[in-house]
């Protein structure tokens, strides 16, 4: 792996690389979530159980409903720092902008 010297980064450089280290440790734990999940599957079906049986039925999940909420899709442009998946009541940052004419699409990541 690539060595990146913080110390002579800007600060939007900075931000930047924060909000990628972010997404991706939200995906390594999204992959290792479901890598575990998996793995315990087959551990209880080779014990001949289910793993609702172990460990009850997931409630308020459907198919296709396990996909990671966490995941930042809009980012401020000032500070990067400052973003919002996209879900639940919008940051202030959002509404402001959104209020003087931007529109949503402009916040993506």
């Amino acid at each position: 792996m690539a060595s990146v010297n913080v110390d002579k980064l800007s600060l939007k450089e900075l931000v930047d690389l924060e909000a990628k280290v972010k997404k991706a440790l939200a995906l390594a734990r999204d992959r290792e979530r479901s890598e575990l999940k998996k793995k315990m599957a087959d551990l209880a079906e080779t014990h001949g159980f289910s793993v609702a049986e172990l460990f009850g039925a997931t409630r308020g999940r459907g198919p296709g409903k396990n996909k990671s909420v966490g995941i930042a899709k809009y980012a401020n442009p000032e500070n990067k720092a400052d973003t919002w998946t996209g879900r639940g009541r919008k940051p202030n940052w959002l509404v402001d902008r959104l209020k003087k004419g931007s529109k949503l699409g402009d916040f993506e990541i």
